[in-house]
């Protein structure tokens, strides 16, 4: 746990990637794509208290859009068959996936299902967008990398962790799997996809 953002404290400093703060967004650009969306379902480890926040970030972003979400909780590796028996059943008309480190290792078997499912999806990394998920948008990870490397630099030369700021992403990326788009029958606005770091046809 650190004081603040600006002044850490302790002996820990690094970089965020912001996941609770940019869900909202992520929500937005689903609907975007898609005007018609209207009961999303959210993956999330509900185990994890830090995704409590992002949750409710969500939570918050789905009333501003007019849409509801379909809670799927899973707190171990052993939850999945059941949350994806849950979604084939209830048929959202889309998936938002919170990463975090268990849901991330399942992440290639989520893309499988959306996939078999035809549910239009969102993640934050761009490998998954890549794997064959709809969409994906977050900070820019080689980006990240980068600045990483300049805080241990920093620290090699002297500088305390604790006097060094936890640096949030400045560069975040927007890609869109169109190849997944066109076998799920959708037609992505020309607007977005001018936005679109990556387009992957």
């Amino acid at each position: 746990m650190i004081a603040s953002l600006a002044r850490p404290g302790g002996n820990i400093t690094g970089l965020t990637i912001q996941s609770p703060d940019l869900v909202a967004k992520r929500l937005q650009l689903l609907k975007e794509a898609i005007p018609h969306l209207s009961r999303i379902a959210v993956l999330w480890n509900a185990a994890n208290p830090a995704n409590a926040r992002t949750w409710r970030a969500a939570q918050d972003a789905a009333r501003a859009l007019g849409v509801k979400l379909l809670s799927q909780e899973v707190r171990g590796s052993t939850d999945f068959e059941r949350v994806f028996a849950g979604m084939a059943r209830e048929r959202p008309d889309g998936l938002l996936f919170i990463v975090d480190g268990l849901t991330i290792q399942h992440g290639e078997q989520v893309v499988d299902f959306v996939t078999q499912k035809r549910i239009p999806s969102m993640f934050e990394g761009s490998e998954l967008a890549a794997a064959g998920g709809l969409m994906s948008y977050g900070a820019n990870r080689a980006d990240l990398l980068r600045r990483g490397a300049v805080l241990v630099d920093k620290i090699l030369k002297g500088a305390k962790p604790a006097d060094l700021p936890v640096e949030q992403p400045t560069k975040f990326d927007l890609v869109i799997n169109l190849k997944t788009a066109k076998a799920l029958g959708l037609t992505i606005p020309q607007s977005l996809l001018l936005r679109a770091d990556e387009v992957i046809e």
